[in-house]
Order: C-alpha cells, then sequence, then structure tokens
C-alpha cells in the first residue's frame, strides 16, 4: 500500500511539471503596462533553442532583434540602424524557468515559478505547450508575453533560426 501512495505521488509530482521542449517556435504579442498604466504592445516571432539560445524577432510596433546564447545578449534596432552587445550577469534562462515551475493551486495549466528574485505566473495550452509568461520586470512594469501558433520540436534549431544578423553599416555600441 505504501509502495502505490509513494508512485502515485511521484506520478502526480512528475505530472505537475512543465516539459521543456528542446525547441520551439512562435508568434508572440508582448504587452508591457508601467505604474502608470501606460501601455505598449509588440509582436513578432520568437525562437528557442538548445537550452539557451532565444531569439526575439520584434516585427511591430519597431523592427528590432534581441539574441541571447544565456552570456551575453545582441540587440539589433533596425530603425536606429545600431547593434547593442552586452554581457548577462543575470541571464533569462527559461529552460530553468520552466523546470522551476510549481503548479498554482490546484489549476493543471497556471503555473508560479521563482528564478533571479522574480515570481514567473505561466499557462500551459491544452497540449501542454507554453501559452503565456507574466511577470514585473525591473522596473515595475507588468510584462504578459502570449504564444499563438506554438510548434515544438526536436533537436537544435539551425543557427538562421536563431542568430541575429544585421548589415555590417549598422553602429556598434559594446555594453
Amino acid at each position: 500500500m505504501k509502495l502505490v501512495l509513494l508512485l502515485l505521488i511521484m506520478s502526480i509530482t512528475v505530472f505537475a511539471q512543465i516539459h521543456v521542449p528542446e525547441n520551439f517556435q512562435a508568434e508572440f504579442v508582448q504587452t508591457i503596462t508601467n505604474p502608470k498604466k501606460k501601455v505598449i504592445t509588440y509582436s513578432g516571432k520568437v525562437y528557442f533553442s538548445n537550452k539557451n539560445r532565444l531569439k526575439w524577432e520584434y516585427l511591430s510596433p519597431t523592427k528590432k532583434e534581441v539574441c541571447t546564447d544565456g552570456a551575453e545578449v545582441l540587440v539589433v534596432d533596425h530603425d536606429l540602424e545600431q547593434v547593442s552587445n552586452y554581457l548577462i550577469n543575470k541571464g533569462f534562462d527559461l529552460a530553468e524557468i520552466l523546470k522551476k515551475a510549481a503548479p498554482y493551486k490546484d489549476k493543471k495549466s497556471v503555473f508560479i515559478a521563482k528564478y533571479e528574485d522574480k515570481e514567473y505566473t505561466i499557462q500551459v495550452d491544452a497540449k501542454g505547450q507554453l501559452a503565456r509568461v507574466a511577470y514585473y520586470d525591473d522596473l515595475d512594469n507588468t510584462v504578459l508575453i502570449v504564444f499563438k501558433h506554438m510548434k515544438y520540436g526536436k533537436g537544435d534549431l539551425p543557427l538562421d533560426h536563431i542568430r541575429c544578423d544585421y548589415p555590417r553599416d549598422y553602429d556598434l555600441i559594446e555594453g
């Protein structure tokens, strides 16, 4: 009886985690609301691969790419024709955030994760795939990211999907 109870508890614990895909691609809408309730909405595509490679391709209202390998961030602002390169002292490790996610109360699709002194609320869809992420950023803005047309995959994405490319004549800023 104890063995059956232990196996039941273990299976609930394993089931109650978010599956971290090897890669995914999706469209996104990111809404940022500042403490004065001013809202700005961005949209674009996101690519995730190899546990720490992430590319945000912003298409509206401005064209921008943000790429990271977990150690540095490259921001390409096509409107300003500018590239900024920064080393990360506190990385945004999406895979680690998803691993730390625990179910919120008795809800099967809502999870809470604490990472680097921030709390993330994560929602998955009926397939268990990432659907939404919400958190407060370092400026006390509310950030909500909604994913659409999510596609999970196996293996690494090709580098051309997750690399930030830019013309050589863009201004380069080292941070």
